[in-house]
């Protein structure tokens, strides 16, 4: 599998839950620029669960959490977001209920990009790879 690079952007954002609004314009500016030809809102979506998850589930005092969108020379899209908790959380999506407000974020991401996630030095990298 290629995952040559044609463009990227990444930023480092504290990790507190009014900051995911931001992250979003963040993103959306980033996508604008490197002329990602894919489903903006898709990815606009997938970016802000996967840091709304890193912020509540992987909050650490002092620590960040970072973001990394870069456009493969296939036109994929990777959307990496680093926290400093090593373990994936066990989200309890299977418990779900209809009237729940939560517990659906990873669903919805693997409604549109392929999911992983790998342990670092610092912590964990989720990313999620989606097609132009």
């Amino acid at each position: 599998m290629d995952h040559s690079v044609t463009g990227e952007w990444s930023m480092s954002f504290t990790m507190t839950p009014r900051v995911i609004g931001l992250i979003r314009r963040q993103s959306a500016r980033a996508l604008d620029r490197l002329g990602w030809p894919g489903d903006r809102d898709a990815a606009l979506l997938v970016v802000s669960e996967l840091t709304t998850n890193a912020v509540v589930h992987a909050a650490v005092p002092g620590r960040l959490l970072r973001l990394r969108l870069a456009v493969l020379t296939d036109g994929r899209l990777l959307v990496d977001v680093s926290d400093p908790v090593a373990r994936m959380p066990d989200h309890g999506e299977q418990d779900t209920g209809p009237d729940d407000e939560g517990g659906r974020g990873l669903l919805l991401v693997r409604c549109f990009a392929r999911l992983s996630w790998r342990p670092d030095g610092n912590g964990k990298t989720v990313r999620a790879l989606l097609s132009a």
